[in-house]
């Protein structure tokens, strides 16, 4: 799915845009400071300890000096933000269109909520009670829950991390996000993740489990064993 946005957008386009006008300026700094800021780790492996020193000292400041450049030069500013929005748009429409498919259609094909993993282990999706999940609550549960919030949302942190965005706040929300994950799955009694809670649902075994068609069904049931309980105290 992200391969066929890839090609739609034209990405390596951009990321040869990208690279070309980054190359310039360490070509620039690198003959500022009299060095290679694209030596290969093979060329430095070959430096003798005081050389990798001289040049480590080097490239620091080369890099510094660099870095403020870059950070006033608007057509870099440009490209790099079209970089991390195409890079953004690429996995956001890539994952959406692989859930859609093994989220979405297979379990509409299947029922039951059943993925290919829940397939082959013999497990289902339903509400908490124990009602079949209807399509719009599992469309909740996997796009709004399992895509959006849980699957998303830490990849966006990753990225603006990565392209420079975010810090240490960055790191510490996706520490504190993965914490609450745990937590949410350990506190609860049916050991649920975040888009279970969201869509009212768990995961439940398909053989051993009662699952109802409607509420009424489930109430009817209810009523009928409750009358039952009454009817024969010694069975029940």
């Amino acid at each position: 799915c992200c391969l066929i946005v890839v090609t739609a957008i034209d990405f390596d386009s951009i990321v040869n845009q990208y690279n070309t006008h980054l190359q310039q300026y360490r070509i620039e700094y690198g003959t500022k400071y009299n060095i290679d800021l694209n030596i290969s780790e093979e060329d430095y492996n070959k430096l003798s300890a005081q050389e990798k020193e001289v040049y480590d000292e080097k490239r620091a400041e080369a890099e510094s000096e660099m870095n403020k450049a870059l950070a006033k030069d608007e057509g870099f500013i440009k490209i790099s933000s079209k970089l991390f929005s195409s890079s953004l748009f690429i996995i956001a429409i890539g994952l959406l269109g692989s859930h859609l498919l093994l989220h979405v259609l297979v379990p509409f094909l299947f029922k039951n909520g059943q993925t290919l993993g829940k397939k082959m282990f013999g497990l289902a999706v339903i509400r908490t009670n124990c009602v079949k999940a209807s399509n719009p609550v599992l469309f909740i549960r996997e796009i709004i829950g399992l895509y959006a919030m849980e699957t998303m949302f830490p990849l966006l942190i990753v990225l603006m991390i990565y392209f420079g965005y975010l810090g240490i706040i960055g790191t510490v929300t996706l520490l504190l996000f993965f914490v609450l994950q745990l937590g949410v799955m350990i506190k609860t009694p049916t050991n649920s993740s975040i888009h279970d809670l969201l869509s009212d649902t768990m995961v439940v075994d398909l053989v051993s489990q009662r699952i109802f068609e409607t509420e009424e069904e489930r109430i009817d049931y209810l009523t009928e064993e409750q009358r039952l309980a009454e009817e024969y105290p010694s069975v029940y």
